[in-house]
Protein backbone atom coordinates (compact mmCIF):
# COMPACT_ATOMS: atom_id res chain seq x y z
CA UNK A 1 0.00 0.00 0.00
CA UNK A 2 2.78 2.55 0.89
CA UNK A 3 4.39 1.83 -2.94
CA UNK A 4 0.97 2.75 -4.60
CA UNK A 5 1.08 6.02 -2.35
CA UNK A 6 4.73 6.72 -3.36
CA UNK A 7 4.17 6.04 -6.89
CA UNK A 8 0.94 8.03 -6.73
CA UNK A 9 2.46 11.35 -5.63
CA UNK A 10 5.55 10.51 -7.54
CA UNK A 11 2.79 10.95 -10.58
CA UNK A 12 1.41 14.02 -9.45
CA UNK A 13 4.55 15.61 -9.26
CA UNK A 14 5.39 14.74 -12.53
CA UNK A 15 1.87 15.43 -14.12
CA UNK A 16 1.82 18.98 -12.38
CA UNK A 17 5.46 19.93 -13.34
CA UNK A 18 4.18 19.21 -16.94
CA UNK A 19 1.40 20.84 -17.01
CA UNK A 20 3.08 24.29 -15.20
CA UNK A 21 5.48 24.56 -18.59
CA UNK A 22 2.01 24.14 -20.83
CA UNK A 23 0.14 27.31 -21.98
CA UNK A 24 -2.97 26.41 -20.62
CA UNK A 25 -5.89 24.96 -22.99
CA UNK A 26 -7.40 28.30 -23.41
CA UNK A 27 -4.36 29.80 -24.94
CA UNK A 28 -4.54 27.16 -27.95
CA UNK A 29 -5.02 28.62 -31.15
CA UNK A 30 -7.03 27.14 -33.92
CA UNK A 31 -4.89 25.66 -36.62
CA UNK A 32 -5.45 28.22 -39.25
CA UNK A 33 -2.86 30.51 -41.12
CA UNK A 34 -4.73 33.92 -39.99
CA UNK A 35 -3.93 32.87 -36.65
CA UNK A 36 -0.10 32.57 -37.80
CA UNK A 37 0.01 35.48 -39.90
CA UNK A 38 2.31 37.32 -37.46
CA UNK A 39 5.02 35.25 -39.07
CA UNK A 40 4.82 37.08 -42.42
CA UNK A 41 7.60 40.02 -43.08
CA UNK A 42 10.77 40.59 -43.86
CA UNK A 43 13.11 39.26 -41.33
CA UNK A 44 16.72 39.63 -40.35
CA UNK A 45 19.89 38.08 -37.92
CA UNK A 46 22.30 36.13 -37.47
CA UNK A 47 23.27 32.46 -37.28
CA UNK A 48 25.63 29.82 -38.24
CA UNK A 49 28.20 32.37 -38.59
CA UNK A 50 26.81 34.35 -40.85
CA UNK A 51 23.68 36.51 -41.81
CA UNK A 52 20.73 35.14 -42.55
CA UNK A 53 17.45 36.35 -44.25
CA UNK A 54 13.42 34.78 -44.30
CA UNK A 55 11.07 36.78 -46.09
CA UNK A 56 7.29 34.90 -45.14
CA UNK A 57 4.36 36.50 -47.47
CA UNK A 58 1.44 36.86 -45.65
CA UNK A 59 -1.37 34.12 -46.25
CA UNK A 60 -2.96 33.21 -49.44
CA UNK A 61 -4.08 30.49 -51.38
CA UNK A 62 -4.23 27.97 -48.28
CA UNK A 63 -0.80 28.77 -47.65
CA UNK A 64 2.59 31.20 -46.72
CA UNK A 65 5.82 31.01 -48.36
CA UNK A 66 9.01 31.58 -47.49
CA UNK A 67 12.54 32.10 -48.35
CA UNK A 68 15.86 31.80 -46.77
CA UNK A 69 19.50 32.68 -47.18
CA UNK A 70 22.45 32.12 -45.09
CA UNK A 71 25.37 34.98 -46.62
CA UNK A 72 29.10 33.62 -45.28
CA UNK A 73 32.11 36.19 -45.68
CA UNK A 74 29.67 37.63 -48.46
CA UNK A 75 29.10 34.61 -50.11
CA UNK A 76 25.54 32.92 -50.33
CA UNK A 77 26.42 29.30 -48.72
CA UNK A 78 22.35 27.54 -48.98
CA UNK A 79 18.95 28.56 -49.71
CA UNK A 80 15.77 27.68 -48.41
CA UNK A 81 12.13 27.63 -49.71
CA UNK A 82 9.44 26.68 -46.87
CA UNK A 83 6.19 26.78 -47.02
CA UNK A 84 3.04 26.48 -44.29
CA UNK A 85 0.25 24.96 -45.55
CA UNK A 86 -3.53 23.92 -44.54
CA UNK A 87 -4.49 20.62 -44.47
CA UNK A 88 -6.67 17.48 -43.13
CA UNK A 89 -7.30 20.94 -40.50
CA UNK A 90 -4.00 21.24 -39.74
CA UNK A 91 -0.98 23.06 -40.58
CA UNK A 92 2.45 21.71 -42.37
CA UNK A 93 5.70 23.35 -42.92
CA UNK A 94 7.60 21.96 -45.75
CA UNK A 95 10.49 22.78 -46.98
CA UNK A 96 13.88 22.52 -49.26
CA UNK A 97 17.28 23.21 -49.27
CA UNK A 98 19.47 24.38 -52.17
CA UNK A 99 23.43 24.93 -52.54
CA UNK A 100 24.45 28.52 -53.56
CA UNK A 101 24.32 27.81 -57.44
CA UNK A 102 19.93 26.03 -56.65
CA UNK A 103 21.39 22.35 -56.72
CA UNK A 104 18.84 20.93 -54.48
CA UNK A 105 19.75 18.64 -51.62
CA UNK A 106 16.80 16.93 -51.56
CA UNK A 107 15.25 14.52 -54.07
CA UNK A 108 13.31 15.53 -56.42
CA UNK A 109 10.20 14.70 -54.88
CA UNK A 110 11.11 15.00 -51.13
CA UNK A 111 10.59 17.71 -48.73
CA UNK A 112 11.39 18.61 -44.81
CA UNK A 113 8.52 18.22 -42.81
CA UNK A 114 7.22 19.38 -39.75
CA UNK A 115 3.79 18.40 -38.45
CA UNK A 116 1.69 21.27 -36.65
CA UNK A 117 1.58 20.57 -32.52
CA UNK A 118 0.07 23.86 -31.63
CA UNK A 119 -0.20 27.42 -31.75
CA UNK A 120 -0.81 29.81 -29.14
CA UNK A 121 -1.05 33.71 -29.37
CA UNK A 122 2.94 34.05 -29.42
CA UNK A 123 4.49 30.88 -30.60
CA UNK A 124 3.55 28.26 -33.39
CA UNK A 125 4.89 24.75 -32.78
CA UNK A 126 5.92 22.23 -35.14
CA UNK A 127 7.72 18.99 -34.56
CA UNK A 128 11.43 19.84 -34.70
CA UNK A 129 10.87 23.92 -36.01
CA UNK A 130 9.02 26.38 -33.78
CA UNK A 131 8.33 29.77 -34.03
CA UNK A 132 7.97 32.73 -31.25
CA UNK A 133 6.51 35.67 -31.40
CA UNK A 134 8.49 38.24 -29.04
CA UNK A 135 7.46 41.96 -30.10
CA UNK A 136 5.60 42.88 -33.76
CA UNK A 137 9.37 43.20 -35.01
CA UNK A 138 11.55 40.33 -33.52
CA UNK A 139 11.06 36.81 -33.16
CA UNK A 140 12.88 33.80 -32.48
CA UNK A 141 12.67 30.59 -34.97
CA UNK A 142 14.37 27.74 -33.06
CA UNK A 143 15.03 24.44 -35.18
CA UNK A 144 16.32 21.00 -34.18
CA UNK A 145 19.62 20.47 -35.90
CA UNK A 146 21.50 17.34 -35.93
CA UNK A 147 25.04 17.53 -35.83
CA UNK A 148 27.75 14.81 -37.25
CA UNK A 149 27.93 13.46 -34.17
CA UNK A 150 23.70 12.26 -34.40
CA UNK A 151 22.69 14.25 -31.27
CA UNK A 152 20.06 16.84 -31.95
CA UNK A 153 20.84 20.77 -31.18
CA UNK A 154 18.50 23.70 -30.73
CA UNK A 155 19.73 26.21 -33.10
CA UNK A 156 18.03 29.67 -32.26
CA UNK A 157 17.75 32.39 -34.87
CA UNK A 158 16.46 35.47 -33.44
CA UNK A 159 15.38 37.81 -35.79
CA UNK A 160 14.30 41.82 -36.79
CA UNK A 161 11.63 43.14 -39.39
Amino acid sequence: MKLITIIAFICSISLNAQIEKEPLASDTLAPTLENIKWISGNWKGEAFGGQVEENWSEPSGGSMMATFKLINDDKVSFYEIEIIREIENSLILQLKHFDNDLKGWETKNETVDFSLIKITPTQVIFEGMSFEKVSDNEMNVFVDIENAEGQVEIVKFNYKK
